[in-house]
């Protein structure tokens, strides 16, 4: 990470490149480690959502399903191809592709391809939306000086 700004406004958060995600580690237990994934809820101070960017090396995958109780995830591919596999159902990925995830579906994600997989993965709970970004939005009269 290169940089964090925070302020009441706003928070700011440089990764770097996707390629250098699978420094990080997420351990959530003694038994499972998993290299390339960095959860960004806490250092951007997040509120309604946790997002995750990973990168998978070529031939590598979740070795364990699971479910949520409450968020629904959307998987969203950027760079490379990988499959996800949703209730025994296999699920092609390649840059562009998204994906949501209701919260009672099995799931697991793989790289099966010879390069590395980058997706972003955002989970929100699940049934909470109840605007649309259009009629949350209102114009102000202030104009943008780009100067």
């Amino acid at each position: 990470m290169k940089d964090n700004n925070t302020t009441s406004d706003y928070s700011k958060l440089e990764l770097g490149e996707f390629s250098n995600l699978t420094e990080n580690v997420f351990q959530p237990s003694p038994d499972f480690k998993l290299e390339g994934k960095k959860f960004v809820k806490d250092e951007l101070g997040l509120t309604s959502s946790e997002i995750s960017f990973n990168t998978m090396l070529p031939h590598t995958a979740i070795p364990l399903l699971h479910k949520h109780k409450e968020n629904e995830e959307i998987y969203i591919a950027v760079k490379g191809k990988g499959q996800l596999l949703l209730n025994d159902n296999y699920v092609d990925l390649k840059e562009g592709t998204i994906v949501r995830v209701a919260t009672d579906t099995e799931r697991a994600i793989r790289n099966n391809s010879d390069a590395p997989f980058s997706f972003i993965v955002i989970q929100a709970k699940e049934n909470s939306f109840e605007g649309s970004t259009v009629s949350d939005g209102y114009l102000i009269e202030k104009k943008p000086n780009w100067n």
